[in-house]
């Protein structure tokens, strides 16, 4: 299945109202299994919080939680601390090959029974109960942030608590701020020091309800698309001033692309500032990594050579997004030159149309580069990938008539 995006100007004020974050709805729902008194308002309709949410109720000895990578990490925890049964938890052939190792050689370290079924360092993996004593792992912390939101999560519930010691330079480092942030907020105690986190045991926990944020992630193609329309002014809602979630830094980082941010109660008011624009885009994306596809189809569209860096955690994501971002932006037109963790682009000084754009079954493909039909026809293959974080992104983006 192809969509067609034809090339066309957007103009007028348009009010949208995205879902919740998923990265929100995912860490409450750990902490809604362990404390069944959490009540959460705005849950995320994304793919990857139903699969979550299903697998939190099932009883089957076997969870498949097809491609979603956080419900793999924040599980492998989860039921390495208090499964009563042994579990095999797997998903699909990609998250097959995405790494766990790091998160299983840490819960090994505290007295998890865990076994690989196929492969050394990654899913499936075989999980059985066991009695959690130990309260202090190292870990690296340079891969994934979710590793470390993993243990935080279920460390509330262990019996002495747990203290996590990090032996590297922690990327992401916005994303275990929103898990220590809200941790906080909901009562539990969770101090962060340099090299360390230490959570504290909490058998009480107060009945409270929770309201998640809309999505910053998901917020970006938006302003992408403002950025590459003169006359859109959009209206998102539901957001706040004091966010828990890193991508909240997007509002920063599209300044230099045209882009300004109003904030007013709830919503979030996006207006092109015309020829606001720099001529030359370079960033470390090292704490919002998941918004380097969309910034990198923005500048291709206002035709700015960019220089993205902090990109290592591309490489084991839905796809090895370096190398599907090369292969599409140069499908336009662009010159691009990846290594482990930078993308440089080039883009072409006359955009090239009707181009295929391939989506590896990555939802942020597909979406970073549907803004890119306002400079180009393009068609996006697979675009039903989209429902693995925001459902309602083709009904809301071409509600913008």
């Amino acid at each position: 299945m192809n969509k067609t995006l034809r090339q066309r100007l957007i103009k007028g004020n348009y009010p949208i109202n995205i879902c919740g974050s998923k990265s929100e709805s995912n860490r409450l729902l750990i902490i809604q299994a362990l404390y069944r008194n959490l009540n959460i308002n705005n849950l995320s309709t994304s793919d990857d919080t139903e699969v979550l949410k299903a697998a939190l109720a099932s009883q089957n000895d076997v969870i498949d939680i097809h491609h979603a990578g956080t419900a793999m990490r924040f599980l492998t925890a989860y039921y390495a601390c208090f499964t009563t049964k042994t579990i095999k938890l797997t998903g699909s052939e990609r998250m097959q090959n995405r790494p766990i190792k790091i998160l299983v050689e840490a819960l090994r370290q505290i007295g998890a029974k865990i076994d690989y079924v196929n492969k050394e360092g990654y899913p499936p993996l075989k999980i059985q109960p066991s009695n959690i004593i130990k309260n202090e792992v190292y870990i690296q912390a340079n891969t994934s942030s979710q590793y470390i939101s993993a243990l935080m999560l279920v460390a509330t519930k262990l019996k002495k608590g747990l203290k996590i010691n990090f032996t590297s330079k922690i990327t992401s480092l916005p994303y275990l701020k929103m898990t220590l942030n809200m941790m906080q907020s909901l009562g539990f105690e969770v101090n962060f020091k340099q090299q360390s986190i230490e959570v504290k045991p909490q058998n009480n926990f107060k009945a409270q309800t929770f309201k998640v944020e809309s999505d910053w992630s998901s917020a970006s193609y938006f302003y992408s698309l403002v950025a590459l329309s003169p006359e859109l002014k959009l209206n998102l809602s539901i957001y706040k001033t004091e966010s828990l979630q890193g991508d909240s830094y997007l509002y920063e980082l599209y300044k230099d692309l045209g882009v300004q941010t109003t904030f007013e109660k709830n919503v979030i008011i996006l207006e092109n500032i015309k020829n606001n624009a720099i001529q030359f885009y370079q960033k470390n994306l090292n704490h919002t990594p998941d918004l380097a596809q969309t910034i990198a189809v923005t500048c291709l569209g206002l035709k700015i050579p960019c220089h993205l860096t902090g990109l290592h955690t591309l490489k084991i994501k839905e796809t090895d997004r370096l190398v599907a971002l090369k292969n599409e932006l140069e499908k336009f037109g662009a010159q691009v030159q990846i290594d482990d963790e930078s993308l440089k682009m080039t883009p072409a000084h006359k955009i090239l149309s009707n181009r295929k754009v391939k989506t590896y079954n990555d939802h942020r493909m597909a979406m970073a580069f549907a803004p890119l039909s306002t400079t180009t026809e393009l068609k996006i293959e697979n675009p039903e990938v989209v429902s693995k974080s925001y459902p309602d992104f083709w009904k809301d983006f071409e509600s913008l008539q």
